[in-house]
């Protein structure tokens, strides 16, 4: 009888082997016995609520989570108690890495949307890589782009304007959701105007007017959360000075 018959249908369903995350997640090329090491370590999905933290920041650190469907951010609180938002992060995408220092997390998430994620112990993460080389890269690879990313938003609020800042975060968005097969100019923004202020550096209403200045200009259609972007050619040029809007 087939092993099949005995595994749970939910449990095959999100395993990374029959996830469609798997390219995006996970490197290429890891042969099926590794692909089932990896089954075995990665815990069933997790489901979160709009509102809800997956871990806050102070708390003991023990895995990372891999975002399979939603939109989560990270916060801060800066010294006068605010919320200082870190970033955003959609499926396929990595959570907790800055908790594997100091082993305790440094930052807030939060689920900006009914979310799933994946949950990877890191202490089985971190012995199962030594055994499959590729993994290991795999995760070197990560953090280095968590690094990119970091070093990629201290550019976009050093150097730009607040139209400049505006126009990178929405072609950045544009451009992993497609790279995740959904439409590149027509989305749901899943944070709210006060939310990409926080991480844009930005005041709520100079978003707001700033949007609406995009809208004048005929390069987008703003209708609450809706965004279509149509002619984000015009968004790239008015950034074409300051490259850095990938990765941010």
């Amino acid at each position: 009888m087939s092993e099949h018959h005995h595994t749970p249908f939910h449990a095959l369903k999100v395993s990374c082997s029959n996830c469609s995350l798997r390219e995006l997640c996970l490197p290429i090329g890891l042969n099926r016995d590794e692909m089932s090491q990896l089954d075995a370590v990665i815990r069933q999905s997790r489901r979160l609520k709009r509102g809800e933290y997956l871990f806050r920041s102070g708390e003991s650190f023990k895995s990372l989570y891999a975002v399979r469907t939603g939109v989560f951010k990270t916060s801060v609180a800066s010294q006068d108690g605010r919320e200082q938002v870190t970033g955003f992060l959609m499926s396929g995408e990595l959570m907790g890495l800055d908790g594997i220092s100091s082993n305790v997390h440094g930052c807030d998430a939060i689920a900006l949307e009914d979310s799933e994620v994946c949950e990877l112990p890191f202490g089985r993460m971190e012995g199962l890589s030594r055994e499959i080389p590729s993994l290991q890269h795999h995760f070197y690879r990560l953090m280095s782009r968590e690094i990119v990313r970091d070093q990629n938003v201290m550019l976009l609020l050093g150097n730009m304007k607040a139209e400049e800042r505006l126009a990178a975060f929405l072609l950045n968005l544009s451009q992993r959701l497609a790279s995740r097969g959904f439409a590149a100019n027509d989305f749901i923004l899943r944070m709210s105007r006060e939310e990409i202020g926080s991480f844009l550096g930005l005041k709520l209403e100079t978003v707001s007017r700033t949007l609406s200045k995009f809208q004048q200009q005929g390069w987008l259609v703003v209708d609450h959360k809706h965004i279509q972007l149509i002619k984000p050619e015009e968004l790239k040029a008015l950034i074409a000075g300051c490259a850095h809007a990938h990765g941010v």
